[in-house]
């Protein structure tokens, strides 16, 4: 199977050309000017981006929570990620308790088994970290697979800092990552009890309940740790101003810090939270929304190199029947999450590019270059000879409305509901393969759920 896509402006992240990009059998072979017409897929992309398709290394599917399960499982999700021009997504495997990472692991790939429509890995997430758990991440590393391991610093479910130490000395060894959830949960618990006292349980009050300072001194205490180990680490979800300043700090140390953010904390806010009937319980998500000024922040943050990876955080659960499953009178009960999967993109491009926050070279860095190349995925993230064929030829014209209704999560509302986006995908494709492409006024899935395969991630080297 060859694909030849004709006349693009092919866009890396150091800088853009016109040119033709041939791939067979799912990895491109050539790129250069007039390739012929030769091919059994010809695409004319004249006028049009030829961008690698992005990388979502943060997302829950199938994921138990609260009570309940995010709701896209891997064929919906994946399906909706195709859509997005997401072509490999990165999956968190939360340990139950008792099991070995294998064990996680085997449990979440079965799930996946035959219903993937794009390419995936799995992130193991360590909440029972016994002594043999620990050793096994050496394994995980070198032969799994899977060098990348999340922590929480807040739930009930959190590691201890000693704990936090062993895994930053053991990844460090063998080539692999410390992903960290930071926030301080006894801030936040002395938060929730202080405004249950005071009656104040509306959506709002979980922005309330876990204020700035509570980011900024998981992150503060996650570098040093790392400083100590003289190992990497990386920040999931980072949200706020004051956490991007300690990023940014320790990043001038010398210290090898990572930190991604969302595209909810470049473009909604906490006043999200007072809308009407009910609805601030669509972004109870943690950490959670913050201010215009933390925004304007993190899009300085990757504009200027600090915050180098793109995810969505995607953990989706409906409005109606989930977020109220316990009820409408405490902030506390509404299950954590939202849906992005497909609108990441789309979103950062209109929001970022259009608008000049960001080049159109960054953004490529960010949802795919960077992520690949900090997370083991060798042949992901860049049109180069070599690379698997995840490409999306990207209209940056073509306008489109979000709603709900045309996108394909499995989810009853969309946090971006009826905002104008410009730029969408045209076609995308998968190691060569055509998944989704847009019909009519919108972009519809066109491609085979199974198609998907799990990929090894290699160890990570300084």
């Amino acid at each position: 199977m060859s694909l030849l896509i004709k006349g693009g402006l092919v866009v890396t992240a150091t800088g853009s050309y016109v040119a033709d990009v041939l791939a067979e059998n799912g990895k491109i072979v050539a790129i250069g000017v007039d390739l012929g017409n030769t091919a059994d897929e010809v695409v004319d992309a004249r006028g049009k981006y030829v961008l690698p398709g992005a990388i979502d290394p943060h997302t829950h599917l199938c994921m138990p929570f609260m009570g309940t399960y995010a709701q896209d499982d891997y064929k919906s999700g994946t399906i909706a990620a195709a859509c997005g021009g997401v072509t490999t997504v990165i999956d968190f495997q939360i340990q139950q308790k008792g099991e070995s990472i294998r064990q996680g692991l085997n449990r979440k790939m079965a799930l996946a088994e035959g219903m993937v429509a794009v390419d995936y890995s799995l992130h193991p997430a360590i909440t029972d970290p016994r002594p043999e758990v620990i050793d096994e991440v050496k394994q995980a590393i070198l032969e799994y697979g899977t060098p990348s391991f999340k922590i929480f610093m807040v739930y009930d479910f959190r590691v201890d800092d000693a704990t936090m130490i062993k895994l930053l000395e053991r990844t460090r060894k063998h080539g692999g990552l410390v992903q960290v959830h930071a926030e301080n949960p006894h801030i936040i618990q002395h938060m929730n009890e202080k405004l249950e006292h005071e009656g104040k349980l509306a959506p709002y009050y979980h922005a309330v309940s876990r204020p700035n300072i509570a980011e900024e001194e998981a992150v503060e205490r996650a570098a040093r740790l790392a400083e100590f180990t003289g190992s990497r680490l990386y920040i999931v979800h980072l949200s706020s101003r004051e956490g991007l300043a300690k990023v940014k700090e320790f990043r001038s140390r010398g210290i090898d810090i990572y930190a991604e953010t969302c595209p909810q904390y470049l473009l909604l806010d906490e006043e999200c939270y007072k809308e009407a009937d009910f609805g601030g319980a669509k972004y109870v998500m943690s950490p959670p929304l913050r201010t215009r000024e933390s925004n304007a922040a993190l899009w300085g943050g990757l504009k200027a190199g600090d915050v180098q990876v793109m995810a969505t955080d995607h953990c989706p659960f409906d409005f109606n029947g989930k977020k109220d499953m316990f009820g409408k009178d405490d902030y506390k009960k509404i299950p954590n999450g939202a849906p992005g999967i497909e609108t990441l993109l789309p979103l950062l491009h209109s929001e970022g590019v259009v608008t000049g926050k960001i080049s159109l070279e960054k953004m490529v860095d960010v949802l795919a270059t960077s992520t690949a190349r900090i997370f083991g995925l060798k042949d992901k993230g860049a049109i180069e000879v070599g690379k698997d064929a995840d490409i999306v030829v990207f209209d940056p014209a073509r306008k489109f409305t979000i709603a709900q209704d045309k996108l394909h999560m499995n989810v009853d509302y969309n946090p971006y509901e009826n905002r104008d986006v410009t730029g969408m995908p045209e076609v995308v494709f998968s190691r060569g393969q055509r998944v989704a492409e847009w019909q009519n006024d919108r972009v519809e899935f066109v491609g085979v759920p199974g198609h998907g395969r799990f990929v090894k991630r290699v160890p990570l080297r300084d």
